[in-house]
């Protein structure tokens, strides 16, 4: 359901709460959904259940899940993606690396946007080859 990658760099709750954004963007996850309760979740996932907590108040707090309380968490349905100015900047920096890195790699312009188009396609799930 969600992919952790341990060795990476990227705390392990922020890649949760990217996985989580990621499944709600393909569709994987529905609004409304409810979601695995942090016990079943760190069990799922060998994953201590403080890291999945955290994950879980990150994304309530920029507002993708709410929490009822006894009956767990689920995907806001009215969430909607918002413009953070911060995150804005954060996600500027990404794409500044990534594409130092692809030109570093040989990539002209025109496979460099190939290659974003290509992943937005995958994530909006538009030719995807299932």
């Amino acid at each position: 359901m969600f992919n952790i990658d341990i060795s990476s760099s990227t705390p392990i709750y922020q890649q949760l709460v990217d996985s989580v954004k990621e499944g709600i963007l393909k569709g994987l996850i529905e609004p409304g959904e409810k979601l695995p309760s942090v016990r079943e979740l760190a069990k799922m996932m060998t994953l201590n259940p403080n890291t999945i907590q955290k994950a879980y108040q990150e994304l309530e707090r920029q507002k993708v899940t709410v929490t009822l309380r006894g009956k767990g968490t689920y995907v806001s349905s009215n969430y909607k993606p918002r413009k953070d100015e911060d995150r804005i900047m954060e996600v500027k920096d990404l794409f500044k690396k990534g594409i130092v890195e692809a030109h570093y790699m040989g990539f002209k312009r025109e496979d460099i946007l190939k290659m974003i188009d290509e992943l937005l396609k995958e994530l909006e799930g538009v030719g995807s080859n299932d």
